[in-house]
């Protein structure tokens, strides 16, 4: 797909489509009011009938038309003004490129009204974000899931013109473009990962995909396989493969353009590349998407990709732990008591609480090879999404100040997260009379218990969890979202790297 910024007016901007983006209450002033009398008062009139009002990912296409050069409009709501944030944006704008993208198109372009930029509104989006927010969108927006269909649901698009107004500075706009452009490929990349099966990605296949990678962008790469886990005794980590006939890996990713002294962050991800549950095994309905359980690697992947990309001034490194979680005659058994890395005992009470029997072999191992703060994702427990549903991400930590910043970073980047508590009293859950730890804290708090079971394994380094549980895997189709993996906290986290 070729995007770039257009110096056209609305009227004169040339293709299949002319997606317009309005919010409430819209004035029919400049650039609005000159299509809207172009279309003959078409767009008055249907503010006037109601038929379209502005509201947040509305949308109405308008057929048929003359007095403008493209042959189609449709007319995008982006909710009031005065309270539009990124998210909302973002969300507009990915309904307006599924909506468009059934059908094959060779070019659209892509208007935003101006009422939005007004710097006297306090919500106004700063006219750069906005750009990148549509660059990742349509970028995103019409790519499907639909892998191995005969006949695709969505087309992608060929050229896409993100219009300004003549007069202003294309220059200025197009940095913030092409990190659009860098993030929506870097989410694809996630999403085609997490939506193939488990017999495409596994452990191996996936490293093998990471190391090509690293090697086109120029970041060092290192891949452990079960010998050297062994030698790493990474005795947790090792447990949930014992089960599998797919061996294990450790997937380091290393990227360093930063001064001396810069700040290691380091993104661990949960590569379960299939979750049957164990012996502890899930029921046919609970597994039918457990080929998703490995998106927290995906998105870690996709992410070092884009820093690369980016070329950001900072120093970065990746983690991907990757196992199958099977139920082989060798599998780990309730009961069992595992020796982690950093030399924790751990009680197994639930062979289907693998996730973080896995990171904590690989946090221990980020610490280990340097890391100074430390962010891992996991599509870790059903609790955090009965707690927040399947949109919201859920945010731990042991250092509020890092959390903050984690948190800022998600609002900037239009990602929903919201912060569950550590109180100390949740330790008491965890707490084995065998060994250390167990690897469950009962029915209550899932969500929280699993977090302290993580903590464990950070040595007091400023740490953030990320459960992805709820919003990395879509269940179904929306007007903002296509059904299946959804790439989610690629762009926190490139913002996160890049403000630290």
């Amino acid at each position: 797909m070729k995007l770039q910024v257009s110096e056209n007016s609305w009227t004169s901007a040339d293709g299949d489509w002319l997606i317009v983006g309005l919010p409430e209450s819209f004035e029919l002033s400049g650039p609005v009011g000159a299509l809207d009398n172009a279309l003959g008062g078409q767009i008055a009139r249907l503010r006037e009938s109601q038929d379209f009002t502005g509201k947040a990912a509305e949308t109405l296409a308008l057929q048929g038309l003359a007095g403008i050069r493209a042959k189609r409009v449709l007319l995008l709501g982006l909710g009031p003004a005065d309270k539009l944030a990124g998210a909302g944006l973002y969300k507009a704008l990915m309904a307006a490129a599924r909506a468009v993208s059934v059908k094959k198109t060779e070019r659209i372009a892509v208007a935003i009204s101006p009422d939005i930029f007004d710097k006297t509104v306090p919500a106004g989006v700063p006219s750069t974000s906005c750009f990148q927010f549509a660059a990742t969108a349509m970028t995103v927006g019409c790519v499907g899931q639909d892998l191995y269909r005969a006949e695709k649901k969505r087309v992608p698009f060929e050229n896409v013109d993100l219009l300004v107004e003549p007069g202003q500075s294309a220059s200025e706009l197009t940095p913030a473009v092409q990190t659009g452009i860098i993030l929506g490929e870097a989410i694809n990349l996630a999403r085609e990962l997490v939506n193939q099966p488990a017999k495409v990605v596994y452990p191996a296949s996936f490293a093998e995909r990471a190391q090509t990678l690293a090697r086109q962008h120029s970041l060092h790469c290192e891949v452990l396989d079960k010998p050297a886990l062994e030698a790493e005794k990474m005795g947790s980590l090792l447990a949930v493969s014992s089960g599998s006939d797919q061996p294990p890996r450790l997937v380091f990713l290393e990227y360093n353009a930063a001064p001396a002294g810069t700040p290691v962050v380091a993104l661990v991800g949960k590569g379960v590349t299939f979750d049957s549950g164990g012996l502890s095994i899930k029921p046919t309905d609970g597994m039918l998407t457990m080929k998703c359980d490995m998106a927290g690697a995906a998105t870690v992947l996709a992410t070092m990709i884009a820093v690369a990309r980016l070329k950001l001034p900072v120093h970065v490194m990746g983690f991907m732990g990757l196992v199958e979680n099977m139920t082989g005659g060798s599998a780990m058994k309730l009961g069992d008591v595992l020796t982690a890395r950093s030399g924790v005992t751990i009680e197994v009470q639930n062979t289907d609480a693998e996730g973080r029997l896995v990171l904590a072999d690989v946090l221990d191992y980020a610490v280990s090879k340097g890391a100074d703060y430390l962010i891992d994702l996991a599509t870790l427990t059903g609790a955090c999404v009965v707690a927040l549903g399947e949109d919201v991400v859920g945010a731990m930590s042991n250092n509020q100040d890092w959390c903050d910043k984690v948190l800022a970073a998600a609002t900037a980047a239009g990602e929903d997260m919201w912060q569950l508590p550590m109180f100390g009293l949740y330790d008491e859950l965890i707490k084995s009379d065998v060994a250390d730890i167990r690897n469950v804290g009962g029915r209550w708090g899932g969500a929280i218990t699993a977090a302290k079971f993580l903590e464990r394994f950070v040595k007091e380094k400023p740490w953030v969890h990320l459960d992805i549980a709820g919003p990395a895997f879509a269940s179904s189709d929306k007007p903002h979202r296509e059904g299946g993996a959804t790439g989610c906290m690629v762009r926190t986290l490139v913002e996160i790297v890049s403000r630290h």
